[in-house]
């Protein structure tokens, strides 16, 4: 006989750590089910945009760190991209392959901390978690001798990257590409055919394809979907262009999905690596610029890269001065957030941790 149950809306968030502590959802439930949902975003607004406006184009590199700050050497590429289309120069070649090396290093390190979280609302208590911790630490300490941070970086400058890479940089990656396959081997040993992980992903909280690009979602959540975009090979940029290698792609669009996607980019990435340190060669590694950027008054700039969460772009108009005119970031956490309604609607609460977690947000370039 079902029992008779008032609808009770609950605040899941800002304070809950699967809500990355600065995210609120009002959630209206039947019972366990979920039959409302209203995110609330704001409690970690910084003011990205207008800060940049008061620095200039130098300094903001140092506030793209803070965005997605488990992706920070990716956005300061985005960022580079768009100061140097806006002044019309290009990077010296060494430098193109610098970046694109740290940025497949970082995607790596971001799709480690994504596969890990979401293994963790699974309620894996920890194990998977600490293996991709493991090797995330040894992309940081290759980061740290790059250019002395590990996580607020700050590497690539327009024109090219901070410095050359120290000499003991080199043997130190390859000892990290020589171990990361066994590491990596053992996560998805643990994980892709785990029968709990499956029962618990597949089939739910799906994105139909039309939905997902209506929305205008992109990264892992739209290739989960069945579409293989992805802007490095539609629109290459540094050195992409002169490399090989697949954009692995779903059609279920579910949780267990996006958590696969994410899993195969991660040897991409690592393809992308390999290529890039048999490609490069000696020379320069950043433009003989000004000190203080001055571009000409009224050039715009759209610069975009696929960051690890998606399509991550800056939009810069200059007035002649040393500071943007106007500085516009459009962040694809955000953008994926806006389909957290129909992804959660129906589901129950457990449900709702997973897919979540699934989306790999970062709330840093959520609240700019």
């Amino acid at each position: 006989m079902p029992i008779r149950t008032e609808p009770m809306t609950v605040n899941v968030g800002p304070q809950h750590p699967s809500t990355h502590g600065v995210f609120r959802l009002r959630i209206t439930f039947d019972g366990e089910e979920i039959v409302e949902v209203e995110p609330v975003f704001g409690y970690l607004h910084r003011g990205t945009e207008k800060l940049a406006e008061e620095r200039n184009y130098v300094q903001i590199v140092t506030l793209t760190d803070r965005l997605d700050y488990v992706s920070s050497m990716i956005n300061n590429q985005a960022y580079c991209l768009a100061v140097e289309k806006l002044l019309g120069v290009e990077p010296p070649p060494r430098a193109k392959y610098m970046r694109t090396i740290a940025a497949e290093l970082q995607r790596v390190a971001s799709h480690l901390m994504g596969i890990g979280f979401f293994l963790q609302d699974l309620g894996t208590l920890g194990t998977p978690l600490m293996y991709c911790f493991r090797t995330r630490e040894k992309i940081l300490d290759l980061f740290e001798m790059l250019c002395g941070a590990r996580i607020t970086v700050s590497y690539m400058r327009p024109g090219g990257v901070l410095c050359e890479a120290p000499p003991d940089f080199w043997p130190a990656l390859d000892t990290f590409l020589a171990e990361f396959p066994s590491e990596f081997g053992e996560i998805e040993q643990l994980v892709l055919e785990n029968e709990i992980v499956m029962v618990r992903t597949r089939g739910v909280s799906t994105l139909p394809l039309d939905l997902a690009i209506n929305s205008s979602v992109s990264g892992p959540v739209l290739r989960a979907s069945g579409l293989g975009w992805d802007w490095r090979k539609m629109d290459p940029y540094d050195a992409y262009g002169d490399v090989e290698f697949d954009v692995p792609v779903a059609t279920g669009g579910d949780n267990y999905d996006r958590f696969w996607v994410r899993m195969q980019e991660v040897h991409q990435s690592i393809r992308i690596v390999h290529q890039c340190i048999q490609q490069i060669e000696p020379g320069p590694v950043r433009l003989e610029l000004p000190l203080v950027l001055r571009p000409k008054p009224g050039a715009e700039a759209y610069g975009r890269v696929e960051a690890s969460k998606g399509e991550l772009a800056f939009y810069l108009i200059s007035d002649g001065g040393v500071s943007p005119y106007r500085c516009k970031i459009r962040s694809p956490s955000l953008i994926n957030l806006t389909v957290t309604e129909h992804l959660l609607v129906g589901w129950k609460l457990a449900d709702m941790i997973v897919t979540l977690g699934s989306l790999d947000i970062n709330m840093g370039e959520v609240d700019r």
